[in-house]
């Protein structure tokens, strides 16, 4: 009768506890990088060829990578510092931001050479790609975000922002512009019509403010801090905080996940945070997912439904670039 009893206990228990759900992230690859060492930073992509850009800042190199084979195609040299880096597919060209010399380099697409050379003084940083504008626009110096022609690398304008400008969104169009501003403690809006900046929020208590990402259909701005370790979800209306919620520290990219509505967010703590976007102003932690410390620069590509993150050298850990799939 015990024996029947307790059977019956632990059955109900199964019904009752919920299967443990898989994690929203699943690692199915990992590329050796043997000869790259120091810091990474920042990607870009070529979704037609199916190639993955790396600038590998410490080694002074961007590494190409062969998405269909998960393989390192190329390497291109002579870089100084690189930090940005976009491909723009409308005329084939890649665009990389240097930041010891301050020029944005522009290579042919498909023999790597190089083609030309935009100066802008000094600390050319993160670019971006507005397919339908054709321009790629490149963060630079003591404050500047700037557009060029991505057809032939000609300077159209730039906006001023009072320090040096970290991640930034460009709204479909290229009408406004969020941009980080982490020595001001601000976000700048710029309108770039006028070439001005038209607004400026504040983060009074928060730091350190580097990766952004948007979501445009629910007008809401991700923005990530390092001081305190938490993710602020802005109004793009109004510009204040409708939510915020911890995760992981020292991040150097957030990613807005708009079919699965989720957030991912690379950590130099050495994890991943995976948040659930419940509603435009409410969210929730989903995982944490171990990866290794200062592997802090990611990519999300939502046609691929892939995450890339960089895994720099330390120690005896070699560099490598690891894989992850959405796990619906």
């Amino acid at each position: 009768m015990r024996n029947v009893m307790l059977a019956s206990f632990l059955a109900a228990l199964a019904v009752a506890l919920p299967a443990q759900q898989a994690p929203p992230l699943r690692l199915v690859g990992t590329i050796p990088l043997p000869n790259v060492d120091g810091r990474i930073d920042h990607f870009g992509i070529d979704l037609k060829g199916q190639r993955l850009f790396m600038s590998a800042l410490g080694n002074d190199t961007v590494e190409v990578f062969d998405l269909r084979t998960n393989q390192r195609l190329h390497t291109i040299t002579g870089l100084h510092e690189p930090q940005g880096v976009t491909y723009a597919p409308d005329s084939n060209r890649i665009y990389v931001a240097n930041g010891d010399d301050g020029k944005v380099r522009v290579f042919d697409g498909t023999s790597y050479k190089l083609i030309s050379s935009v100066n802008f003084g000094s600390d050319a940083d993160d670019t971006r790609y507005d397919a339908e504008t054709h321009r790629v626009y490149v963060g630079y110096g003591e404050g500047a975000v700037a557009a060029m022609d991505s057809a032939t690398g000609k300077v159209l304008g730039e906006v001023k922002v009072r320090a040096h400008p970290e991640a930034y969104e460009v709204a479909k169009g290229g009408g406004n512009i969020f941009v980080n501003v982490p020595n001001a403690h601000e976000i700048a809006v710029a309108d770039w019509s006028k070439r001005a900046i038209t607004s400026h929020w504040r983060l009074d208590k928060y730091g350190a403010n580097f990766p952004m990402a948007y979501d445009s259909q629910g007008h809401r701005l991700f923005v990530v801090c390092r001081r305190p370790a938490e993710l602020l979800v802005l109004d793009i209306a109004s510009g204040k905080i409708a939510a915020h919620l911890p995760v992981t520290g020292d991040a150097d990219d957030v990613w807005y996940d708009s079919t699965r509505k989720r957030i991912y967010i690379s950590g130099g703590e050495g994890y991943l945070s995976v948040v659930e976007q419940q509603d435009a102003d409410h969210y929730r932690n989903m995982a944490k997912i171990p990866t290794a410390p200062g592997a802090r620069t990611s990519f999300f590509s939502p046609d691929l439904d892939r995450l890339y993150l960089a895994v720099p050298h330390r120690g005896v850990r070699r560099a490598e670039l690891r894989v992850y799939a959405t796990v619906p």
